[in-house]
């Protein structure tokens, strides 16, 4: 689950990258757009960086659980963020061309990164986990 939070997170951080050119050369820096629009083009490459960040930094920090429960909620809590970060990169490029400035995949995409990461750290509540070697053993 690091190495994929890691390397995830560092496509997404290119998502964000190229998300940002598309604004710049694609939209002409969105000059001339709508109040409504532009806010929304915005707030999205924003939560594309968020999730980008979230997984990098999950990335290089995260222990796997032993015990099978808080490792379930950790798993649990990773697909939520990893579908999360889809919802923002598809309401970049959807949400800003509705009416009455609706945002479907933002709106769950934040409460699935918020619920992704409460599931994270509730994973790491409970009994202490001992480390072990390979052989099974507590190191001294």
């Amino acid at each position: 689950m690091k190495r994929f939070h890691l390397i995830f997170g560092l496509v997404v951080l290119i998502v964000f990258l190229l998300t940002g050119q598309y604004m710049d050369r694609y939209l002409n820096h969105l000059e001339g757009m709508p109040d409504g629009p532009r806010m929304l083009y915005r707030t999205r490459h924003i939560f594309i960086l968020l999730a980008a960040l979230l997984n990098l930094g999950l990335g290089t920090y995260l222990q796997a659980r032993t015990f099978t429960l808080h490792r379930n909620v950790q798993l649990l809590g990773s697909t939520l963020i990893a579908a999360a970060t889809g919802l923002f990169i598809a309401g970049f490029f959807y949400e800003p061309n509705l009416a009455e400035l609706e945002t479907p995949f933002s709106h769950w995409g934040m409460y699935a990164i918020a619920a992704g990461t409460l599931l994270h750290v509730l994973s790491g509540l409970g009994p202490k986990e001992s480390a072990t070697d390979e052989r099974g053993e507590t190191p001294v």
